[in-house]
């Protein structure tokens, strides 16, 4: 086993999906769990001419190459073999990821780890042991959340296969999501998850409307698909930052007592979830999102949907600078991030401003 091989396995980064945590049996889990994923690749080439392929699989499988030829080609992203191979994964779901928070302020647990830095997200393969973290951390006074994820990045540290839990994805999608985790291996600043999946959201829709737009025009379905994706991701991300910023007035009253911020905190849950039925959903284009009313709320959960909505504002008036040229954008966003890693959300800001 070659030494890059050995420690890749060790520091496992799932970047979007989860990561690992510094007890060695979890290493050693995380380990074999990806040189399973690892086994099974196979060239996607080979996939899509196999006769006993199915059709819908094929097209998918195609549709991949290509974003990945366009994200290279057009968007001059670090693709790296990634996306080469094909693994197949014998459940729906890659990973479950846990957060945990403060019930009275946006102060996330984080997980430290060599490469990436302070994470605020750790990966299980197994929901009974995601689950028993979270009673842990309940019993400790934390808010939780889990999720589960069918995508990631191991930062170039890996050829990346294509997982068979993303070919559920519709085209839209799909193509996002591929752009999104080779974003990861083009730009990733350590400690600043945040910033780092805020980009990659923005690259992957952009990069989605950009791919499908010149594939089948301005009124194609899926160009217009995309184009109602992103609006509505910068919708409920100026959302999500009103509440947010709502809450963090309501902890900042620490002349209240515990019980009653947490007591104002679920009237604010309250009026947003009433908010957003009122003004927000009647903006929205697709039904992702028409669910929120519905979800129960707490800064765990608010904090991991932050992760990839975080100023995606930011990022537009970027891309607004230089409309229609993308590749532009993302150039400009890359540099100036490089260039200030310890604020890279303030450097996006000077550059959106200049």
């Amino acid at each position: 086993m070659s030494r890059k091989l050995w420690i890749a396995l060790v520091v496992v980064v799932l970047v979007a999906g989860a990561t690992l945590t510094c007890s060695p049996t979890y290493v050693v889990r995380a380990g074999i769990e990806e040189a399973r994923i690892l086994s099974r690749r196979e060239p996607i080439t080979e996939v899509v001419a196999d006769p006993d392929t199915s059709e819908p699989i094929r097209r998918k499988l195609e549709m991949v190459v290509e974003a990945r030829t366009f994200a290279h080609r057009v968007l001059d992203l670090d693709v790296g073999d990634s996306y080469t191979t094909y693994s197949w994964v014998d459940r729906d779901t890659l990973a479950l990821v846990l957060s945990a928070a403060r019930q009275d302020r946006f102060e996330p647990v984080t997980w430290w780890f060599p490469i990436v830095g302070h994470i605020p997200y750790k990966g299980f393969f197994s929901l009974a042991e995601a689950r028993e973290a979270a009673r842990e951390l309940e019993e400790e006074g934390y808010d939780t959340y889990i999720r589960p994820t069918g995508a990631f990045s191991t930062l170039g540290w890996f050829n990346d296969p294509l997982l068979s839990t993303i070919l559920r994805y519709n085209d839209v999608s799909l193509v996002s999501t591929v752009i999104h985790e080779l974003t990861h291996n083009t730009l990733f600043v350590p400690s600043r998850v945040s910033f780092n999946e805020s980009f990659a959201s923005f690259v992957g829709d952009r990069g989605a409307i950009a791919y499908f737009c010149a594939l089948e025009g301005e009124d194609g379905e899926r160009c217009r698909e995309a184009r109602a994706d992103w609006s509505d991701n910068l919708i409920f991300g100026a959302f999500l930052q009103e509440l947010i910023a709502e809450l963090e007035a309501v902890y900042a009253r620490t002349d209240l007592p515990l019980s009653e911020r947490l007591a104002r905190r679920e009237e604010v849950f309250a009026r947003a979830k009433a908010r957003f039925v009122r003004e927000v959903q009647p903006r929205l284009s697709v039904p992702g999102y028409r669910g929120f009313p519905r979800v129960p709320l707490n800064n765990a959960r608010l904090i991991a949907w932050r992760i990839y909505y975080d100023r995606l504002h930011l990022f537009e008036a970027v891309y607004q600078r230089y409309a229609p040229d993308l590749p532009a954008a993302v150039r400009a966003i890359r540099e100036a991030a490089a260039a200030r890693p310890e604020d890279p959300f303030g450097a996006i800001a000077r550059l959106a401003s200049e």
